[in-house]
């Protein structure tokens, strides 16, 4: 039970800290991302804060086995920079513009009511079922 306690309130914090930046609203990505236009810087203090944070968390993470609620350890442990990672980033920076959502804000907009917001996460489904289905058929035959 503590673990699902703990799962909740950090997804409250994030989420908190998303609309307390202003990440929650498309337009403040979207601006973000016209370099052209009015430029609005804030998106990069947002991620360096969230880079400051997570840095020596990570730092800490690698050095245990357990997490602080007895789980077993899962960090990445690939750094190859392969076709799969770049045409995913590619995938994920396209809707990310086209949106001006990523998932984490667009779950809080969700539950804010934000009509786009229902659009991006139906489509990011669909996306999530398509890779499945495409890596169930390019899996291996079991032997």
């Amino acid at each position: 039970m503590s673990k699902l306690i703990f799962s909740l309130l950090s997804g409250l914090v994030f989420g908190l800290g998303l609309i307390v930046s202003g990440m929650s609203n498309p337009a403040k990505v979207l601006g973000f991302l016209d370099l052209a236009g009015a430029w609005d810087p804030s998106l990069a203090l947002v991620m360096g804060g969230a880079i400051g944070v997570a840095l020596p968390a990570f730092w800490l993470a690698r050095r245990r086995t357990r997490s602080l609620l007895g789980d077993s350890m899962q960090l990445p442990a690939s750094r190859r920079i392969d076709r799969r990672l770049l045409l995913g980033s590619l995938a994920f920076g396209a809707g990310w513009g086209i949106a001006g959502f990523c998932p984490g804000p667009a779950l809080v907009s969700l539950l804010a009511g934000q009509p786009k917001a229902w659009i991006f996460v139906l489509a990011m489904l669909a996306g999530m079922a398509v890779f499945e289905v495409l890596e169930r058929r390019n899996a291996p035959a079991p032997a």
